[in-house]
């Protein structure tokens, strides 16, 4: 999207406003580099999609990277970035409730997207109807974008200062840590760039052996394929059975590896309205298991939860109630089990047979009999070996 306005004024005059303006419609931190392309950047994405990191994100391609690492390409004519972070810390851990599932705390509000591009909007058209941009021949262009966007915005945020790459992948700000969402205006201004931060994590590695499903397979690097935000957002399939314990009760992101982060301690909290919904902290399981798609949809319309669909949340929450492990889940559960989707069947048996249990055993055993899909029927059969295991474990003397 793009706007476009007469406008002159000397650089520094125009950091100034820009910084003025973006603060007044609702960002924390506004910085600038240049619109040069991000050439080791783009090498190292290339690189990883090689590797089959990102392998699961079908729209994360290599023509996708090429175009996003490179302004001029995005908008013709592009001579700075203007990079905005927007903090979304609620400045509270969730307290864990009995039988519910945890959400990572961006999404414990409105969609952020919608937010932040709005936003970016105002702030654009508020700089090309400054008096400052009315007086020179040449006309202000813009293009923004968030993270749905080709462009690397974490590069970009990083070259700008906003902050320093983190080894979980985040970008870390002294101030608000990782808790940031980040936004990238490409603007035909000539702006007097930021330098980006000396700072470092340094030998800090807290993140990467506290990721439970191993995720950060080295510093700076993450298997998407392995990240519990990926799993339980993105992928569309069944989550592979070696992961599932290690995913406890997130049931839409994760943020452990930013929990664990010690520049995060001291973050600032928000005081935005649109984030820290208390509603949306955790959820419960076996309600969000009985859901229809029209209470789905009244309960989560406006919040990133709703890209994930209603199948895929039961699929979730299937998964956290079995690690979970309390029999009080197993009627909701074996009505899962009856569920028009094959994916949440599957992951329904697979929870029943980690609970156990005479009843868990028997509602599995009559699944069985009358289900059709094999991938389903295999997840039963696994499942009925679990809650054999199960119930040896429990008969075993001490």
């Amino acid at each position: 999207m793009s706007v476009t306005q007469h406008g002159d004024a000397k650089p520094a005059d125009l950091r100034r406003l820009i910084d003025g303006l973006a603060r007044e419609v609702g960002f924390d931190l506004v910085a600038v580099t240049d619109a040069a392309d991000f050439d080791a950047d783009r090498e190292l994405a290339m690189r990883r999609i090689d590797d089959g990191l990102m392998d699961g994100l079908p729209w994360f391609t290599k023509a996708r990277v090429a175009r996003g690492t490179s302004p001029d390409e995005l908008m013709p004519g592009a001579r700075s970035i203007i990079s905005l972070g927007l903090n979304y810390y609620p400045g509270s851990t969730p307290t864990p409730v009995s039988g519910s599932g945890l959400v990572a705390r961006y999404a414990q509000g409105r969609d952020y997207h919608r937010v932040m591009k709005r936003r970016m909007r105002r702030l654009v058209i508020s700089l090309a109807e400054h008096p400052a941009l009315q007086q020179a021949d040449e006309e202000l262009a813009a293009r923004w974008y968030v993270d749905d966007g080709p462009m690397l915005d974490r590069a970009a945020a990083a070259r700008a200062g906003l902050g320093w790459f983190g080894k979980n992948g985040n970008i870390l700000n002294p101030t608000y840590g990782s808790w940031l969402l980040l936004g990238q205006v490409v603007t035909n201004l000539k702006l007097e760039p930021d330098a980006p931060l000396s700072k470092t994590c340094g030998q800090c590695a807290r993140c990467i052996p506290a990721c439970p499903t191993e995720a950060i397979v080295a510093p700076y690097v993450v298997d998407n394929r392995r990240c519990i935000s990926y799993l339980t957002i993105e992928h569309k399939g069944a989550i592979p059975l070696e992961l599932r314990t290690a995913m406890g009760t997130w049931v839409f992101g994760c943020d452990i590896c930013q929990e664990v982060c010690p520049v995060n301690r001291k973050a600032k909290a928000t005081s935005d309205p649109n984030f820290g919904r208390r509603d949306l902290t955790t959820l419960d399981l076996v309600e969000l298991l009985d859901m229809d798609e029209a209470q789905f949809r009244q309960r989560f319309a406006g919040t990133p939860l709703m890209r994930a669909k209603r199948i895929g949340m039961q699929r979730n929450a299937c998964v956290a109630l079995g690690n979970i492990g309390d029999a009080t889940a197993e009627p909701a559960l074996r009505r899962a089990l009856a569920s028009s989707d094959a994916l949440v069947r599957g992951h329904a048996a697979w929870a029943l047979g980690r609970i156990g249990g005479a009843e868990a055993v028997t509602a599995l055993r009559i699944a069985e009999n009358v289900e059709a899909d094999e991938d389903v029927r295999a997840e039963i059969r696994l499942a009925l070996d679990e809650a054999d295991a199960v119930a040896g474990f429990r008969l075993s003397p001490e």
